[in-house]
């Protein structure tokens, strides 16, 4: 005869080892899930009109070499801010800045050529250096990247290498990593025939400043 409770006694830890199985296979598939999810990179489709946009954007705008720019800048740093108007003339060689205080007082005079830089305080204080951002650090307690924005200004990179840009589908420059800066660029608008963003972001580890563009004067060549 046979012992009914023994066939069940001897099934059951069967029964058990099947639905550890299955859970321990639900848990497998969703950390498999989870990690396709957090591990794929984002694929961002961009079409060929919109880079061959691109490229006759920056072919254009490279013919720029000198400009006049007006507008309001906003720095910020994690120990102080400045905000203010800035007068901006910038050559093939040369840059004159004018740094203003809301009220209109000039704050700072930043000259830079080829062969240095100078920045001139409210009290009419002189300093020199070869690079634009040491100095603005020194004097002002804020980095200005001065060579670079002059290009990213204009809605196009620098000449250093380029980590990583995004563009719209006009072909219009709308983010770039360089020089340790994160750049954002928008509302572009038509300025002597160039397609020209009138609101610059720049962020680095220590610095958020933002320019905001008035007034455009390109001078191409």
């Amino acid at each position: 005869m046979l012992n009914f409770s023994s066939i069940y006694i001897s099934s059951e830890p069967a029964l058990v080892r099947s639905v550890h199985l299955i859970r321990l296979l639900l848990v497998l598939s969703v950390a498999t899930c989870l990690s396709a999810c957090v591990s794929a990179p984002k694929q961002v489709a961009v079409s060929a009109e919109s880079i061959l946009r691109n490229q006759n954007h920056l072919q254009r705008n490279a013919e720029i070499h000198q400009f006049q720019l007006r507008g309001r800048i906003g720095v910020q740093t994690n120990s102080k801010g400045f905000s203010g108007n800035l007068s901006w003339d910038h050559g093939a060689n040369s840059d004159d800045i004018a740094l203003f205080s809301p009220l209109g007082s000039q704050v700072a005079q930043i000259t830079a050529s080829s062969e240095k830089i100078t920045l001139t305080d409210a009290n009419g204080k002189q300093q020199a250096a070869t690079n634009a951002e040491t100095l603005t650090y020194q004097t002002l307690g804020w980095s200005l990247p001065l060579s670079g924005l002059a290009d990213w200004s204009l809605g196009r990179p620098s000449k250093s290498p380029i980590e990583a840009s995004t563009w719209d589908e006009q072909g219009l420059l709308t983010t770039l990593n360089q020089d340790g800066w994160k750049i954002e660029l928008s509302n572009y608008a038509e300025q002597n025939g160039y397609l020209l963003p009138s609101k610059i972001f720049l962020k680095s580890d220590q610095v958020n400043l933002k320019l905001l563009v008035e007034n455009w004067n390109i001078m191409a060549n």
